[in-house]
C-alpha cells in the first residue's frame, strides 16, 4: 500500500491541493493531510501515517520538504520508516528508498549529516579548549561565593546552623551546602 501524506505551513495560505492531486496520481490511498511548519516535531497527522506502516508499504510525499525542513529530523523519519519494514518516496526528488539508488542516496544523506554532526562537535570543543585557554570559566556561576562558602563553613563547625538551616539564609539548596562541607572536609584531609 502506498500511503500519502500532504502537509502545508500553517498560516501561510497554501493549500494542499497540488499535493494531494500528484499524491492520487502515484495510487497513493489513503492520503492525510496535515497543517502545521516543517520544523514542528510534533505532527500528528505524520505519526499516525508512520505508525500505519506495514512491511512493504511505502510512505509518499510530493517533495522532502513536505516532510521535514532538517536533515537531521528527515533522517530521523526515514529511520522510523524503515524500522517499519516500509519504504520511502518522494515524487519530485530521486528519493526510492525501494530502490538501489535510493537507498543509496538515503545513505549518502545519512552520511553527510553523520559529517556535519561531527564537524560541529569538533568546532564546538575547539571553541571550549580556547575559552578554557582564554581564562574563561565555562557552564553556569557559582552560586556562592568564596567568602559564603567561608562563612557556611565557619557557622557549621561553631554550630550555628544545621545544613537546613544555612542553605536557608544563604538562599541556595540544602545539597548545595553540604557538598561546600564535604569540599571543605576533603581539603582538610588532605592538607
Amino acid at each position: 500500500m502506498q500511503i500519502g501524506y500532504a502537509r502545508v505551513s500553517r498560516g501561510d495560505h497554501q493549500d494542499l491541493d497540488a499535493q494531494v492531486a500528484a499524491l492520487a496520481a502515484a495510487g497513493c490511498d489513503p492520503i492525510l493531510r496535515e497543517e502545521a511548519s516543517g520544523g514542528q516535531t510534533d505532527r500528528p497527522e505524520l505519526a499516525r501515517a508512520i505508525r500505519s506502516l506495514q512491511p512493504g508499504d511505502v510512505l509518499v510525499v510530493w517533495k522532502l520538504d513536505r516532510l521535514s525542513r532538517s536533515l537531521r529530523d528527515l533522517l530521523f523519519t526515514l529511520e522510523e520508516v524503515a524500522a517499519a519494514g516500509a519504504g520511502f518516496r518522494s515524487l519530485t526528488e530521486a528519493v526510492d528508498t525501494t530502490t538501489p539508488a535510493g537507498r543509496l542516496m538515503t545513505q549518502t544523506l545519512g552520511a553527510f549529516a553523520e559529517f556535519e554532526r561531527a564537524m560541529i562537535r569538533e568546532r564546538t570543543m575547539s571553541g571550549l579548549a580556547h575559552a578554557r585557554q582564554a581564562g574563561r570559566l565555562l557552564g553556569r556561576r557559582p552560586s556562592l561565593t568564596r567568602q559564603q562558602r567561608a562563612e557556611i563553613v565557619a557557622k557549621a563547625e561553631s554550630g550555628q546552623g544545621s545544613p537546613a538551616q544555612l542553605a536557608s539564609l544563604f538562599r541556595v539548596s540544602r545539597s548545595t551546602v553540604q557538598r561546600v562541607l564535604r569540599d571543605h572536609r576533603n581539603r582538610s584531609a588532605v592538607a
